[in-house]
């Protein structure tokens, strides 16, 4: 049976999360990959703990957080810093092969959507700067069911939307709960090893 559509998550699959950190490195030091590491570690567990507590707050809210946990942790206390690597969510880099993959599966006809953690208003900020919003059919916000990944209710929302069944949707992600999620559902998966 053909696939209808290929979903792909956002953050570490179609965007590099740890570009805002690289474009800042001179200003955070030597250890700003292992800042950046720790900053995208609390930004997931925020995410996890507050849906297992039913606490949601917008990925936004979570993003600053999970910076200004990774900023204290590493020993650094410099807010303008803090405001311009926050900025540069807005603005994150898509990695090279994102326009021409998106590109060729529209080609063939396939609907193509983002199924994300993120805010809608970051998503949007994020796909326009990246060049790939026309390439784009729809985009999913956990904010519309106010929990996160990995709970069925966020993946539901894309066979309801789509009117199919979980297997003609291949999904996409880097990140291995993400496929683990949408394999038990029956999706057809592809875990993008970043």
């Amino acid at each position: 049976m053909a696939k209808i559509g290929y979903v792909f998550d956002a953050y570490g699959t179609l965007f590099d999360v740890h570009s805002a950190m690289r474009k800042h490195a001179d200003a955070v030091g030597p250890h700003y990959a292992a800042i950046s590491e720790t900053w995208r570690v609390k930004q997931l567990e925020y995410s996890w703990v507050r849906s297992l507590m039913g606490s949601y707050a917008d990925f936004w809210r979570l993003t600053g957080e999970a910076l200004d946990f990774a900023l204290h942790h590493h020993g650094i206390d410099d807010e303008k810093l803090r405001n311009g690597l926050l900025e540069e969510y807005w603005t994150l880099d898509a990695f090279d092969d994102v326009v021409p993959t998106l590109k060729r599966l529209r080609e063939e006809g396939y609907r193509i959507a983002i199924l994300s953690n993120g805010s809608p208003d970051m998503l949007g900020a994020a796909t326009d700067h990246s060049g790939i919003a026309s390439l784009v059919d729809d985009i999913f916000s956990v904010d519309a069911v106010k929990t996160f990944k990995t709970s069925p209710d966020v993946y539901r929302m894309i066979v309801d939307a789509w009117d199919c069944k979980t297997k003609k949707v291949g999904f996409v992600s880097s990140n291995r709960w993400d496929i683990a999620a949408t394999s038990k559902l029956e999706f057809k998966t592809v875990w993008l090893n970043r």
